[in-house]
């Protein structure tokens, strides 16, 4: 991938990196100190706060191949998987719910999605690379089916993020597997609320920024330098893309990832499993805050997922944003670049 963007995680961090990449395990395996009875009660209720979309049933057969997961040689009961697999992650600014709506306004209609990244497993999971599409990005809309009935017609230079808005979390599946030529074999969402309600759980996060932020629209104003964050301003910087740069979503991308990195730091950093209490809010944020598709719509679903990536390490992780270039059409908008954008598709495939 010497042609597009990339970074590597610093090596001196891998031990950090690598416990927060199972952070979900990790609380879960960490209520057994609530006690047998109030740890059953927290079980009961983290797994039930999970939101689930059945993708699969919704889009049948008429998807990209999807690659052979061949669970690990083990002489445990339940073996972790170890194939390649590919994870489409959405930030969500869905605006129904009150919490949602005091942080991005707008009406339940509204939701769209702000950040999207594909995560792809390379088989053994021992390396992963984080390739995120800009949400300005023209493609060709497919036609999706709707759980209403009927489906949404195909649309052609439409936003990328305007797959989610005319038909959720299952159009948004459709167009990214359409554009890529790869399958999605999971999906995962988190919204507003639950973003910033997870980095106050953590006690805030701490990120530095390379210039000024001056963003009235998100209500974000930085000098350059280093900040500790509430969930509130994390959020708005994670949106932020006026007060940066050009303002066009490619800088806010660089934002983002340099936020999730400094996000799974202050998990790593944080003693969970001493702190009860800070636990529970830790993972009741996180859960509360996810859909998913329905094979990962389970506490023991996630757990598995986490534990199976024990053996990857930070500097084996890297991030990508997707080749592109403005659009012929229009300035503000941007087209994949060809044959950069197909060819990082293809290795992942």
């Amino acid at each position: 991938m010497t042609r597009h963007e990339e970074q590597g995680d610093a090596g001196g961090r891998v031990g950090r990196r690598s416990r927060a990449l199972k952070a979900v395990g990790l609380a879960v395996a960490g209520l057994l100190v609530l006690g047998t009875a109030a740890a059953g009660y927290a079980y009961w209720h983290l797994d039930d706060n999970i939101k689930s979309v059945d993708i699969d049933s919704a889009l049948g057969d008429n998807r990209p191949a999807q690659a052979v997961i061949a669970p690990a040689a083990s002489a445990g009961a339940s073996p972790l998987p170890t194939g390649a697999l590919n994870i489409l992650v959405l930030g969500s600014d869905s605006r129904s719910g009150k919490a949602n709506q005091e942080l991005g306004g707008g009406d339940s209609s509204g939701a769209r999605s702000d950040t999207a990244m594909v995560v792809h497993l390379d088989a053994g999971r021992t390396r992963a690379s984080v390739v995120s599409i800009p949400r300005d990005t023209l493609v060709t809309r497919p036609s999706c089916p709707l759980s209403s009935g009927g489906s949404t017609a195909a649309a052609y230079h439409a936003m990328f993020n305007s797959a989610y808005s005319v038909g959720g979390p299952v159009c948004a599946v459709k167009t990214v597997e359409s554009i890529t030529g790869v399958r999605m074999d999971h999906y995962i969402e988190i919204d507003f609320s639950g973003f910033a309600k997870l980095v106050n759980a953590l006690g805030g996060v701490t990120v530095t920024t390379d210039e000024d932020i001056d963003d009235d629209k998100s209500h974000l104003h930085l000098t350059a330098g280093t900040h500790h964050l509430d969930g509130t301003r994390a959020l708005a910087l994670a949106r932020t893309r006026h007060g940066i740069g050009d303002g066009s979503d490619l800088g806010r991308i660089g934002l983002q990832q340099k936020l999730v990195k400094a996000l799974l730091e202050q998990m790593a950093a944080t003693d969970l499993l001493t702190d009860p209490a800070k636990l529970y809010q830790v993972a009741d944020a996180v859960t509360a805050s996810l859909t998913t598709d329905t094979g990962l719509d389970s506490l023991a679903e996630l757990t598995k997922l986490g534990r199976s990536l024990k053996g990857l390490a930070a500097d084996r992780v890297k991030t990508v944003t997707m080749p592109v270039v403005t659009a012929p059409s229009d300035p503000n908008r941007v087209v994949a670049e060809e044959p950069a954008a197909s060819e990082l598709w293809a290795s992942l495939r």
